[in-house]
Parts: structure tokens; C-alpha cells; sequence
């Protein structure tokens, strides 16, 4: 079980292979089942208990838990170092703060009145609508005329076939002009299959021998597509004649009906109507987006609003009652806003400053960040076309932005910059809690002070937010608990042990972070059995460089020589019974029940070394046991595991400042565990 605090850093410290990574999944997939009902967290199902229904994974005490966001490896695969921002939806994370949502209501607030036109007036949406399908059916812009492939050219450009039907075909004028008109066509045609085959109808079976030829003749005129388009294109024109001039609708409707197809006048008549349909379409949408993105030229804002104006004497075409009516609904709303354009024009001034003030301040805090780091790159938020706000990698020296950041960062330097910017993005979405698994292990002291620095220290940072943050790495408990108490809000600490997949968890407080000489002091005088103080004063004699005669007599009983050793150089000798008394005296000093001769028949009685080893409850001190009880032999087998012990497994070296290992247990399971088994194997 493990406890986390609410509004609090929580940090979790435990040795590589307990499970944090685990315990991590577990919360995060355990809440995210809870609220949205599904079972995810059966990936983490060991794989022994896979098809049991016992041994299914579950996490308690969660029910109050709505959301979490987990800083992993995952996260910076999905959201970090994307093509075009350094981080998804950077606008939302570093831009739009609860001031400025604030700001943008004011500000929408005055173009309100505007916006609610073209909402609530039915008739001016389907001008622009219909404004809009007209302009697509002219096709991609050319530089003169209309576009070979457009709709417009392929319903106009053959003449209108449906209205003049051609000579010899009248006897199908009902169906060439009926509502189906398209899809009795191409019935018609596809019928042609079964007229090579015999002289008789396919439907009526009535002799159509004479009548073949003009039967033909209708897939000869008549193309499907081309009907529909025109269809289409008649369509349009119709729902947009009473938005037309009388003149334009007039010309409309000669050429629409003429049988020639298009003439070059014709068509230059077409693009007069074309541009003019599209720039009031541009003027319409303009007025429909008006707001902060297109009013902040603050200097200019009455200009930007006459702009915006409509003036219908420059759409001749277009310029019919109906088409004046809406232009004037739009123009008297516009007027409204130029009454008011000083307050107008204040809302937006103040909206500018904050944004100017919110990007001054991202780019310092995460820059002065890189720099205390020492990465030779800095950040800054750059407006796109849009209006929004990306967040760009820019190298210091040459000031350009950086492509690929993914390939061109290092692996240090990115993980470093993506967990700052998980930072924005978890305080932007308020989650109840953010988990950190082992974020920092990997750097260097001075890029971990400076991360849990720019994570833990800022205003703007995690403080007062529920944070679990699982380390390895005793560094961040030294600088947080000891160190800089007046930079950091004292975290929840503990230390999680795994004793055989079942959890455990002791706090750590200031108190328990010491020098390693007070340690090894605290437990010289302590109660645990006189061989393991004795292993401490050992350790005291090598800190302080004291090899004097007790270091070597110690080193001799945890050798169980029964006759002490000293090395001189190359040679060997017997101690002196004054060396060793000697010896004696100064380890009296602290332990003054030590005896050799006593001692060392306890040392080279392998049962009660045994009794005493499975008596301990520290994993250190069973380590030290274990070494002292196979001193004079090979011990374990596996040379990793022996290695391990022998050399690699030095606490005390790890930190000026560390646990007591007497009370916390550093050494991992797995260790004592591979010792247990070696011992079990003896008897």
C-alpha cells in the first residue's frame, strides 16, 4: 500500500526492480478504468495468473480520483516534438489562461451583436451559402475564363440541350425535361446493350427496327453528367435570382437557355459575375469572423471596421433589393460597433498586453530553464497565420529554428525539455493527480537540481498540486528535505520496499537524512547484535582513514583468523600481542564488550552465524553477515550476485547525505533473496 498526500508532492524512493514503473500504470490505468469503465489495467496482470480469474490486477481507494496525466515515455511519443510545435495544442496550454478567456468574452461581447446577425437571420446563411456553391461551380481560378473542368463549363459549354431539344428527338421532350431526367438517360443508354442482340424492345417487345437509329441518337446528345451538372447549375441560379440584378438575371437567362453553348463574351460575362459573387462572399465571411484576431491592430480598429463595411454600388450584378437589404443589416450592425470603438479598442489594447506579458513570461521561465541546464537552445511562442501561438526550438547561436527537433536533440536534452513542458500541460489540465515515474535519474546533479528547480520551486510550477514522483535516485530527497528547505515545500516522503510483491512504505523525514559517519555512530551505539556495530566501527576506521591496529584486527575476525594477520608491504606477518591488545584498546573505545577470542568462536560457528542471519530483519546487515559467514569460501555461485555484494553494493558511497540502512532497506530483495536460497541449500 502506499499513501499519497492531497496538494502535496508526494516522493516515492525506492531501489530499481521494486515495481515503480508498476505502481505508476497501476493508478494511472486504475482511475482511468474507474471513470470510464474499462479494463485496462488487465495488461498489468502477472504473467501467472494470465486466464485466472484470481490474480487480476486492481487498485483501491481511487473513488475520489477523476483524472490523472503520467509523465512516461509514452507521453513524449504522442504529445511532445510534433512537426509544427514543440508541444500539441501549445496556443491552449501557454496562451488561453483564465485571464485571457476573460478578455476574449469582452471582447466578443462587443461584436456580439454582429455575430447574432448571421446567426439568427436565416436568409443571409443561405445567401452565403448559396453565394459559396456558386462560386465552387466555376471551378479553380484561370487566368481568363472559366475552367475546362469545372461544373459551370461542363453544363454551359454544349448548350442547353435539355431546353432546345434537338431536332428528330421531340417524341422524348417529356422525359428529357422531366424531374428524372438524369436517370432516365442513363437508363436509356445503358439500355443500348440489348438493341444489337434483336429488332424488337427490350421492354415492349414491339418491332423498333426504324427506330433504331433515333433510339442511338439520344447517347449521341445526351451525356448524364453533363444534365446533372446543369441541373445543378440552373439550380443555383434560380435560388440566387432574387439576389441578382434585373439586367444580370435577364443576360442569365439567355445564355443558360441557348443552344450554341458559351460564347467568349458570354463567358467573360460569367467571370465578371464569378469575382463579384466571390468578393461578397469574402465580405459576408469577413464580417460573419470578426473578433480579436482580425481587430488587434488596435491603432487601426475603426479602419479594420469600414472595411469591413459593405458598399453595394461595386456589385452591379449582385445589387437587387434583396441582395441591399441584407447589406444593410450588416453595415447598421458595423455602425453600431464604430459607436462604440474606444471601448472596443481598449479591450483589445489590454488583450494584446496580457498576451505579450504571457509570452514574455513562458519564454523566460522555461529559457532561464535551458540556460541553468546548460542547453544551447531557447523557446519562444510564434504567432501562425491563424492567429495562434506555437511554441518553437530556436539554436542560440545561429537564432534559427530547429526542424526534427526529435533527431537533432540529445537524449538527455529532450527528455529534459519534455518533462518542462508536461509540467504547462499538467497544470493546464488540472488533473486530481500527476505521476512523475523516475523522471530525473538519468542526469547529471546539476540538470536534476535544475529540473526539480523549475518543476517544484516556481510560482508557476507544481506546488500545491498533488504530485506522485517515483525516484531511484536519492539526490531530489537530500536537495528537498536537507538542502533548500526555503526554495521547496517539504514533500511527503517515503521509502517503498518489495518484499516479495507485497508493498511497504516508511516515511522519510529531515531527520532521517544524515551524514554517513552519523549513521555508522548512531549505530555503533545502538542494540543490534555486537557483529553488525562491529561491522559499522570497521566502516568508521576506513572513512576516516583510521587502519589503525583495531581496523586490523576487525579485518582479521571478519576473516576468522584465529591467529590476526598484518600485511606489510609483501610480507606477511603474525600481530604482536601488543599490537593486538592494542587493537583491543581502541575498539574498547566504543564497543567495550568486544573480545576476539569470544568472537571469533561465534564467527567460525557457521549455525549461529546462520541463527543470527536469519534473525536479522535488515537486508544491509544480512548482507554483511552473509559476507563474514562465506569469508573463507566462494559463497554464491552466480559471479554477478557476488560481485554485487563483494564491491558493487556500497551504500555509503553513493552520497555524502544518506537513509540509515539499519532502518530503511537499501540493499534490493532479490539480493538477500539469492543469499537465503544459498543458505537454505547447507542444510
Amino acid at each position: 500500500m502506499v499513501e499519497i498526500k492531497e496538494q502535496r508532492l508526494n516522493i516515492k524512493y525506492a531501489t530499481n526492480g521494486t515495481g515503480k514503473s508498476t505502481i505508476a500504470m497501476a493508478i494511472k490505468l486504475g482511475v482511468d478504468d474507474h471513470n470510464n469503465g474499462t479494463q485496462d489495467i488487465e495488461i498489468l496482470t502477472p504473467f501467472k495468473c494470465i486466464g485466472l480469474d484470481d490474480g487480476k490486477p486492481g487498485v483501491e481507494g481511487i473513488d475520489n480520483l477523476k483524472s490523472t496525466v503520467i509523465f512516461n515515455e509514452e507521453y513524449v511519443d504522442k504529445f511532445v516534438f510534433q512537426p509544427k510545435e514543440l508541444l500539441e495544442s501549445s496556443n491552449d496550454i501557454f496562451i488561453r489562461d483564465e485571464a485571457y478567456e476573460v478578455g476574449m468574452e469582452e471582447i466578443e461581447s462587443h461584436v456580439d451583436t454582429l455575430r447574432k446577425l448571421f446567426k439568427e437571420d436565416q436568409d443571409i446563411d443561405e445567401l452565403i451559402n448559396d453565394l459559396v456553391e456558386m462560386e465552387n461551380s466555376f471551378g479553380k481560378q484561370v487566368k481568363s475564363g472559366i475552367h475546362g473542368s469545372s461544373v459551370m463549363f461542363k453544363a454551359l459549354s454544349g448548350g442547353n440541350k435539355v431546353h432546345n431539344i434537338p431536332e428528330g428527338l421531340e417524341d422524348y421532350k417529356g422525359f428529357i425535361q422531366g424531374e428524372n431526367s438524369v436517370k432516365w438517360v442513363k437508363w436509356q443508354i445503358d439500355g443500348n446493350a440489348y438493341l444489337e442482340g434483336s429488332d424488337n424492345c427490350p421492354y415492349c417487345v414491339e418491332n423498333i427496327q426504324s427506330k433504331k437509329e433515333t433510339i442511338k441518337k439520344v447517347s449521341q446528345e445526351y451525356d448524364p453528367k453533363i444534365i446533372e451538372n446543369l441541373h445543378k447549375v440552373i439550380s443555383v441560379f434560380q435560388r440566387l435570382d432574387k439576389y441578382f440584378s434585373d439586367s444580370t438575371k435577364l443576360e442569365i437567362s439567355k445564355f443558360v437557355n441557348c443552344i450554341d453553348g458559351l460564347s467568349e463574351d458570354q463567358i467573360d460575362y460569367l467571370v465578371e459575375i464569378r469575382d463579384q459573387i466571390g468578393r461578397l462572399n469574402r465580405k459576408f465571411a469577413n464580417a460573419q469572423r470578426l473578433g480579436f484576431t482580425s481587430l488587434k491592430d488596435v491603432d487601426k480598429v475603426i479602419e479594420v471596421l469600414k472595411e469591413h463595411t459593405i458598399e453595394i454600388t461595386l456589385f452591379p450584378h449582385l445589387d437587387s433589393e434583396n441582395t441591399r437589404e441584407k447589406v444593410n443589416l450588416v453595415n447598421n450592425r458595423i455602425n453600431e460597433l464604430l459607436d462604440k470603438a474606444g471601448q472596443l479598442q481598449e479591450c483589445i489594447a489590454k488583450q494584446k498586453q496580457h498576451i505579450k506579458n504571457l509570452i514574455r513570461d513562458n519564454n523566460d521561465d522555461i529559457n532561464s530553464f535551458l540556460r541553468n541546464a546548460g542547453y544551447h537552445y531557447k523557446v519562444t511562442l510564434k504567432e501562425d497565420e491563424g492567429g495562434n501561438y506555437k511554441l518553437k526550438l530556436l539554436d542560440n547561436e545561429a537564432n534559427m529554428e530547429v526542424s526534427n527537433v526529435k533527431e537533432r536533440l540529445s537524449f538527455g536534452e529532450r527528455n529534459a525539455l519534455a518533462l518542462v513542458l508536461f509540467m504547462y500541460d499538467a497544470i493546464k489540465k488540472r488533473p486530481d493527480v500527476i505521476i512523475l515515474d523516475d523522471p530525473i535519474s538519468s542526469f547529471d546533479k546539476n540538470k536534476k537540481y535544475a529540473i526539480i528547480d523549475m518543476l517544484f520551486s516556481k510560482e508557476k510550477a507544481f506546488r500545491g498540486k498533488t504530485i506522485l514522483m517515483l525516484i531511484h535516485d536519492f539526490e531530489p530527497l537530500i536537495d528537498m528535505l536537507l538542502h533548500h528547505t526555503d526554495r521547496f515545500e517539504v514533500p511527503f516522503a517515503t521509502f517503498v520496499d518489495n518484499n516479495n510483491g507485497e508493498i511497504m512504505e516508511k516515511e522519510i523525514t529531515r531527520e532521517d537524512i544524515k551524514a554517513f559517519i552519523e549513521i555508522i555512530k548512531d549505530n555503533i551505539y545502538s542494540d543490534i547484535h555486537v557483529i553488525n556495530r562491529l561491522v559499522y566501527l570497521r566502516r568508521l576506521f576506513e572513512i576516516t582513514t583510521n587502519k589503525g591496529w583495531g581496523y586490523q584486527l576487525l579485518s582479521n575476525l571478519f576473516k576468522k583468523r584465529e591467529i590476526p594477520l598484518v600485511y606489510e608491504e609483501n610480507n606477511c606477518r603474525e600481530m604482536t600481542v601488543d599490537e593486538i591488545q592494542e587493537g583491543h584498546n581502541e575498539i574498547n573505545k566504543d564497543i567495550p564488550d568486544f573480545d576476539y577470542n569470544n568472537l571469533m568462536i561465534t564467527v567460525t560457528d557457521r549455525n549461529k552465524m546462520v541463527e543470527l542471519y536469519n534473525n536479522s530483519g535488515n537486508n544491509y546487515e544480512k548482507l554483511h553477515l552473509y559476507r563474514i559467514l562465506f569469508a573463507d569460501s566462494k559463497g554464491l555461485e552466480s559471479k554477478v550476485i557476488r560481485k554485487f555484494i563483494n564491491e558493487a553494493f556500497h551504500l555509503e558511497n553513493d552520497y555524502i547525505y544518506q537513509l540509515n540502512p539499519s532502518k530503511y532497506q537499501l540493499v534490493p530483495q532479490y539480493v538477500i533473496d539469492e543469499c537465503d536460497q544459498h543458505i537454505r541449500s547447507l542444510n
